[in-house]
């Protein structure tokens, strides 16, 4: 349950909610014995599951609030209220940096402050020994004072402790700022992850947007894995070629190639601004709304007028038009890359065509002509079928059953990159609420049995769905859909995270299976837990349990769950036939 406006939660009465998130809700308070305003951060339900959470809660709380740096949002108290744990913070009454990007581009001082001021933070708090895993703009506070603090160490730690239920695999990271080790799920984290993040923002304030920004998480997370950095100076040739090189360092795929401490990554950066010529104005770009958009406030209420002490945004000249092939022809050399890249990395002998490719390529199209996007895409000897499809989305681009066709066309001719681009541009063009075309482009890549893009088309039909208003047969084509699509070994953690919003249970499931799948047998058993513990008659977790048994060479214990599943007609026939097919396998 919630918090109310009013009510008093220990000596904090609540008196307005500032925000919600992914892993908490915050709530503006009045502590009368301080006079004071405070933060409460409310975590989760979620983390209630996992019965050891409230002690490593509390630990890791004591760790956060050592944290005493004059840039970093100090924790107050923690303890909990209806067993829901929570957080005491300063409430810093300003914007966020985020806000301040959306008024246009920041001066040299303000790039200047945000260097020194959330550097010496981050660099605080590394020799501490805590990662913050989720730098920036909107975790960034700028205090009516001109004060900048970097919030949410404490739900980056705690998050990160132990076994909790909401792990930080699948909880940290923002797409448009997440490292590519981070977005890849690795748990062996260091310095280098906050860094990138850094260098990102860093990037955003310099070249006037962030790196990679797309219609959806997928193609964003994608590109921080396997697209090379856009070169700040062919984005915004204002950007100093000594400052390109420390954004380029900063930004290295691999860990080893960045640099070795935030302290070096603020100096070589300091140094290059100086070498350039300061002052230097920051960008002259507009920044993209729908980039910024995508993040979520995080301490205090963002106010409608500028913070004091900050400087005004330089005014700019309207930008001059451009050609719309020069877009063009950027988009194609872009798509070129992306698929040479993409063609060097799939494996030789896919089993099946969506075991060849994975989520993180389900990218949305640019805003290109489908035409040009398409000339690109296809093979020089196309198929009749695809040649047909490819003239029908000419005669008809902006009809999503055409761009469909095409997408099946191309995942028949095993053109699998090709197709879920297509997808993607049909399901953008289809509209979010578009509930039969999402349920016919599923039926059609289950047909095929491309578990990968059937999964991607249900999650958007169950965004459309009010809850728990989708009808029984559809959820159940649902679950299978997810269930079977796990077995895929690189799945990004965002796909996760849209699963836990639609079922949370099935998230758990999808995890653990994901888990297994990929030789942690662990990690499958604590979410398998998570599941059961949420749903005890859930049959999906029935069928992975009987997975990990027989993984685990309790054969005997596995053929008992199957027969039970596979003999019960209220379980969905999908899940019978699996289990009987398990079954065979191991008797």
């Amino acid at each position: 349950m919630s918090f109310n406006i009013g009510e008093n939660v220990g000596p904090y009465r609540i008196i307005e909610q500032l925000g919600q998130g992914g892993m908490a809700t915050v709530y503006k308070a009045y502590h009368a014995s301080l006079d004071r305003y405070v933060a409460l951060k409310v975590l989760h339900q979620a983390f209630n599951q996992d019965q050891t959470f409230t002690s490593r809660f509390q630990r890791e709380a004591r760790v956060v609030a050592k944290l005493e740096h004059p840039n970093i949002v100090p924790i107050y108290d923690y303890s909990e209220h209806e067993a829901r744990p929570y957080l005491v913070m300063k409430y810093i009454e300003g914007d966020t940096l985020k806000a301040r990007l959306h008024q246009g581009p920041l001066t040299s001082t303000e790039i200047e402050d945000v260097v020194n001021s959330i550097g010496a933070a981050l660099a605080y708090a590394h020799r501490q020994g805590i990662l913050h895993r989720d730098i920036k703009p909107s975790n960034v506070m700028i205090a009516k004072d001109g004060i900048m603090y970097l919030a949410d160490f404490g739900l980056a730690r705690i998050a990160q402790a132990g076994e909790s239920t909401m792990s930080s695999d699948s909880i940290m990271g923002t797409p448009q700022y997440i490292s590519p080790e981070q977005a890849m799920g690795k748990k062996e984290l260091d310095a280098g992850t906050d860094i990138y993040s850094f260098g990102v923002m860093l990037y955003e304030m310099v070249v006037g947007q962030v790196p990679f920004s797309a219609d959806t998480p997928f193609s964003i997370i994608h590109d921080h894995i396997y697209t090379p950095l856009p070169l700040p100076m062919k984005v915004n040739p204002k950007v100093p070629e000594p400052v390109q090189r420390v954004l380029l360092k900063s930004l290295a795929k691999d860990r080893l190639d960045r640099y070795e401490t935030v302290e070096e990554m603020m100096k070589a950066f300091k140094d290059a601004w100086m070498e350039a010529g300061v002052p230097m104005q920051g960008t002259s770009i507009t920044m993209r709304t729908a980039a910024l958009a995508s993040e979520q406030p995080t301490i205090a209420k963002t106010q409608t007028s500028s913070p004091v002490n900050v400087a005004a945004p330089a005014t700019r000249s309207p930008a001059k038009k451009r050609s719309p092939w020069m877009w063009v022809g950027i988009g194609i050399i872009l798509l070129l890359c992306c698929m040479f890249a993409y063609v060097a990395s799939r494996p030789k002998n896919p089993k099946t065509p969506d075991k060849a490719t994975t989520v993180a390529s389900i990218i949305p199209v640019t805003n290109l002509p489908p035409t040009a996007v398409q000339a690109t895409l296809m093979p020089s000897n196309i198929s009749p079928e695809v040649g047909a499809a490819q003239d029908m989305v000419n005669q008809n681009p902006s009809d999503p059953n055409a761009h469909l066709k095409l997408a099946l066309a191309l995942w028949d001719a095993k053109e699998m990159h090709a197709a879920l681009d297509e997808l993607a541009q049909a399901a953008n063009l289809a509209g979010p609420n578009n509930k039969d075309f999402f349920l016919s482009a599923a039926m059609e890549f289950k047909k095929r049995e491309a578990w990968v893009p059937t999964a991607e088309m249900y999650l958007r039909l169950n965004q459309s769905y009010r809850v728990k208003e989708m009808p029984i047969e559809i959820q159940n084509d649902f679950n299978e859909a997810i269930f079977k699509a796990t077995e895929q070994k690189e799945m990004p953690l965002l796909f996760f995270e849209r699963i836990d919003n639609a079922d949370t249970p099935l998230g758990f499931v999808a995890r653990g299976r994901y888990a297994l799948f990929n030789g942690d047998i662990n990690e499958a058993i604590m979410q398998l837990s998570n599941a059961e513990k949420l749903q005890p008659d859930m049959n999906e977790a029935a069928l992975l349990r009987a997975e990990v048994e027989a993984k685990m060479g309790n054969k005997e214990n596995a053929r008992k769950i199957l027969i039970s599943l596979g003999s019960n007609p209220s379980v969905p026939e999908w899940i019978r036939i699996m289990a009987d097919i398990y079954l065979k396998t191991i008797q």
